[in-house]
């Protein structure tokens, strides 16, 4: 996929390097591991004391203790406008190069969308793209970087941990820069979902469903998610983005995290009452399916077979 130099997104928050946090509970949109989030409680009166007095300490020595607290770990000082970190210049991250090429593919997904959505005379609420490590708090809840990437429709964000992209290099054997472009579009994809009124409706139906008629559910949507990464990918070969091979690698990704592909190599037999995302054959079938027709009408999987 030719990225390097294009257009980067600036709805990117970038919480590398944060720690974690406390969440609130939610409904999740889906990801490619299907995690589900937990809320963690914490806190108190004493707490608050505790953090009160230490944010008095730091205010009056000169230094804005909000951000420590707070925000992005760094401190900033209450008499200027400039941070530091205390311990001098950093070295660039190992994964600046994955968060500069995630930055380029949002900022694709945006135009695509928009263009999109603006010809059925809509308009296209962007998503932000959170990186984080290890783990993060989010509108669904707190999740760790084992959840895989996901979207979260209590936000309209989408998380990822960057550390995913070599997972799907030497774990999943699903390598290739279109293929970690598949990720985030197919996370993109529900954010599309959302806008259409499609997530609210099903974490709305699967209230009262039992949990085999949740999962079948389940699968449909992320298909659905993975058509409409295809129907980006399409717009995408259209600007002659694509490079020889670039298709080939979205497959072999969409067929590498297939359920049964996923339930045999981590169990070495398939439970197929309990796929959510869909086998390998299937997630493969409807990114192609929204790539060859590039049409949003042609990934309606609740009325057709999967």
């Amino acid at each position: 996929m030719r990225w390097q130099g294009r257009e980067e997104s600036d709805n990117v928050e970038d919480r590398r390097g944060n720690g974690g946090g406390l969440g609130r509970g939610g409904m999740r949109g889906g990801g490619l591991g299907g995690p589900g989030f937990r809320v963690v409680k914490g806190g108190g009166v004493s707490g608050i004391v505790i953090m009160g007095v230490i944010a008095l300490v730091l205010w009056m020595a000169g230094i804005n203790p909000l951000p420590i607290l707070f925000g992005d770990g760094s401190i900033q000082s209450t008499q200027g406008s400039g941070s530091y970190s205390g311990g001098g210049a950093t070295a660039p991250r190992a994964d600046d190069e994955a968060a500069k090429f995630s930055r380029v593919v949002l900022k694709e997904t945006e135009e695509v969308w928009s263009g999109i959505f603006q010809a059925a005379g809509q308009t296209y609420k962007k998503p932000v793209l959170v990186l984080f490590d290890g783990q993060v708090k989010s509108a669904c809840g707190f999740a760790g970087a084992a959840s895989g990437p996901f979207y979260c429709p209590g936000d309209s964000k989408v998380y990822i941990d960057l550390s995913f992209y070599n997972e799907l290099d030497k774990r999943f054997g699903a390598s290739g820069d279109f293929a970690h472009a598949y990720v985030l579009a197919h996370e993109v994809g529900h954010h599309v979902q959302n806008l259409l009124g499609i997530l609210p409706k099903f974490n709305q139906m699967r209230q009262s469903m039992s949990e085999a008629q949740s999962n079948a559910m389940s699968v449909r949507v992320e298909l659905q998610a993975d058509c409409f990464a295809g129907v980006w990918g399409k717009y995408t070969e259209q600007k002659g983005l694509l490079e020889q091979g670039d298709l080939e690698e979205a497959l072999n990704a969409a067929h590498q995290i297939g359920d049964d592909t996923l339930q045999k190599r981590s169990q070495g037999y398939v439970v197929p009452e309990s796929f959510n995302h869909g086998t390998s054959e299937q997630r493969a079938k409807w990114f192609k399916r929204g790539f060859d027709t590039g049409k949003v009408d042609a990934c309606d999987t609740f009325n057709n077979p999967v």
